[in-house]
């Protein structure tokens, strides 16, 4: 029961601050990770430090491109959602954007909750197939801490996000789902670009690999186990994952 417990507690006085472990993370993150394997598991610092940056961008998107040309442009690089609109009534089209506009803006701000609950299912299965498969002896915990800091690479991706928006990017041509230019399909039009294709390209994506080498590390370190069974699991659900994606977008495209 005790591989299911994760608290944001206090490090023993001898750890790394968590401060130490987040500059660790992007400079010496073997550190970070073997701190946490000593029993270090606070996580609330990459917490707040993913909050703060969400809502830097969600402030950017709010005021330079507006929330109503956020739902606009995704109906519009969707040809299916598009027609769907088309065929519908001016009543029900003006209910869709405004229901669609309501869910965009909860996304964002339920954000934090909603990265505890996706690192908590993300955890639990890199957990069992660390321990189960590869042998580990890695606790639930450990592995939410790890999955907390090795995600840090991400508020890269929002800064560069909230850098192109100020820069003056076109709030007609602003795509949420892909705002940075970190994958190749971030140079792609999405409504002209084969559906499959352009998942494809969008998951080869430079922040996420980033994380996903981090992620690895981390979970052989505290699984203790070697480095090639962490990017074993690791990479491994990212491609079972990416192939689902893939096929699902060929199918629907």
């Amino acid at each position: 029961m005790n591989d299911f417990q994760v608290q944001p507690a206090t490090e023993p006085a001898s750890g790394l601050t968590q401060w130490q472990r987040v500059s660790n993370t992007f400079t010496a993150p073997s550190k970070t990770f073997e701190d946490i394997n000593r029993g270090n598991k606070s996580w609330w610092m990459p917490l707040i430090i993913f909050a703060l940056v969400g809502y830097i961008f969600f402030a950017a998107v709010y005021t330079r491109i507006g929330m109503q040309q956020v739902v606009e442009n995704q109906i519009r690089l969707d040809p299916k959602t598009a027609e769907k609109m088309d065929q519908a009534s001016p009543e029900q089209r003006a209910m869709g954007a405004k229901i669609s506009t309501y869910i965009t803006e909860g996304v964002f701000i339920a954000s934090p909750v909603m990265l505890i609950a996706g690192i908590a299912l993300g955890a639990l299965g890199l957990w069992g197939t660390i321990n189960f498969v590869f042998g580990g002896k890695a606790t639930f915990g450990s592995i939410f801490t790890v999955w907390m800091y090795a995600g840090l690479p991400s508020i890269v991706k929002s800064l560069l996000g909230t850098i192109v928006i100020f820069a003056g990017v076109a709030p007609e041509s602003f795509n949420i789902k892909n705002f940075a230019p970190t994958n190749i399909g971030a140079f792609l039009n999405p409504a002209e670009t084969n559906k499959a294709l352009y998942t494809l390209a969008t998951s080869m994506d430079a922040v996420t690999i980033w994380t996903m080498v981090l992620l690895a590390i981390g979970t052989a370190t505290v699984a203790g186990v070697k480095r090639g069974s962490g990017y074993i699991a690791v990479f491994g659900w990212w491609a079972i994952f990416t192939l689902i994606g893939v096929g699902f977008a060929a199918i629907t495209g």
